[in-house]
């Protein structure tokens, strides 16, 4: 009996060992990479087949007449070749699939400006995104009502305005773009969730925490509000520079899958070797543990990094309001703060006087003279709306000779 009850005992041990390596199993981030050179469609509805199955398949995340809303990247009416949206052949064969599997495609977004039908049904048609929605039949969202709810699992925005149309879907998908961005260095799944906050409330959010970490906290705050059951990453063509409309196009051929926003950020990161580090919403999704800090629980899946060779991003240089604290007397931290930070600067032979750069400006700084828009430094809390929402690309960023030299 004494030997039966061992083998028992032994038995039971292993059982939790084996269990316990499945807990850590369960825990990794896995995230999908696929190459994929062209819009395509045919291209890429395979590409985002194996990206699925790579992932467990869609009936891990989602189920047949369930209403799935993709909540795509319309930072503004730009064509779609441009590169500053989500692609509309990306969009029509993730949702394709996602029709074919028995599920009903809404397409949503609150591009930059007022949160209005107008404004949506121009985007939607600049952007590409009506005709493909047509022809498959997806619905374009055209609520333009919002909630506001307590956020229980926030560090900043413990209350959030969002758009009405999430509570009126079973799940969210987040269909981003590979881009640099002038205030977050690069903008991903994480930052795309910031497109359910609605119109100008976007434009408050920017002025009430003008500081790096607490407006990275904030954007993982409104992604961590609706987390999406599953982000893909529109990394076909993507924009380095002066992101995220302003910038120059770059060939990756990737497109990019996972159920976590954080880890595919991460990954979307290392394949352009721009370090996740450096990333403000990546250090605080690692701050916050929604992703280990050395990234070791992230699996690529499908193809490497290395099937890639890219060669590095070319990243705006990005710093923060408080860049000099600690570092120079009390007195001196306004003044060198002026000097040193980058800044947004106009182009009069550019500029076309539409005046959305003041409509958008957070903290209202920018004022007209002669038709033409100049900054109150001084108060610019640098968040480059102006720049990153400038339809003729007549906003540039400046960046300081003197902070090159010294720091």
């Amino acid at each position: 009996m004494s030997i039966l009850k061992n083998k028992k005992y032994y038995l039971n041990i292993i059982l939790i060992v084996i269990s316990k390596i499945t807990e850590k199993g369960e825990r990794m981030d896995i995230v999908a990479l696929q190459l994929c050179q062209h819009y395509k469609y045919n291209e890429v509805k395979q590409a985002l087949k194996r990206n699925i199955d790579d992932l467990g398949g869609l009936s891990k995340f989602v189920q047949p007449k369930e209403k799935i809303l993709l909540k795509l990247n319309l930072l503004m009416k730009k064509d779609p070749e441009e590169g500053v949206t989500t692609h509309p052949i990306f969009v029509q064969a993730l949702g394709d699939i996602l029709t074919e599997y028995g599920c009903q495609v809404i397409i949503a977004d609150s591009p930059g400006g007022p949160f209005t039908k107008t404004l949506l049904k121009g985007v939607y048609k600049a952007c590409g995104i009506e005709g493909i929605a047509k022809s498959s039949g997806f619905e374009l969202n055209y609520n333009t009502n919002d909630i506001v709810r307590n956020h229980s699992n926030a560090l900043v925005l413990s209350r959030i305005t969002a758009m009405e149309v999430l509570e009126q879907v079973d799940q969210v998908i987040s269909v981003s773009k590979l881009k640099t961005h002038g205030m977050m260095k690069f903008t991903g799944a994480v930052k795309n969730m910031y497109g359910i906050v609605p119109g100008l409330i976007k434009a408050e959010y920017h002025f009430q925490y003008p500081e790096l970490k607490n407006f990275s906290n904030m954007l993982v705050d409104v992604c961590s509000f609706k987390t999406p059951i599953l982000s893909f990453m529109d990394g076909i063509v993507g924009m380095e520079g002066d992101g995220p409309s302003s910038g120059d196009l770059r060939r990756v051929g990737a497109v990019i899958a996972s159920s976590s926003p954080y880890a595919l950020d991460v990954v979307a990161c290392q394949l352009v070797n721009i370090d996740p580090m450096s990333v403000p919403t990546i250090q605080r999704s690692v701050e916050r543990e929604l992703i280990h800090k050395d990234f070791s629980r992230v699996a690529i899946k499908g193809y490497g990094l290395g099937d890639f060779s890219l060669e590095p991003f070319n990243t705006p240089d990005i710093v923060d309001l408080n860049f000099v604290r600690g570092r120079a007397p009390k007195f001196l931290e306004d003044p060198l703060n002026s000097i040193l930070l980058p800044k947004p600067v106009f182009d009069p032979q550019q500029c076309i006087s539409c005046g959305d750069c003041k409509k958008v400006c957070p903290a209202q700084v920018i004022h007209f003279h002669n038709k033409k828009p100049y900054a109150d430094y001084k108060n610019c809390i640098r968040c480059f709306c102006c720049q990153e929402l400038c339809p003729v690309k007549a906003v540039h960023v400046k960046k300081s000779f003197i902070k090159k030299l010294f720091f």
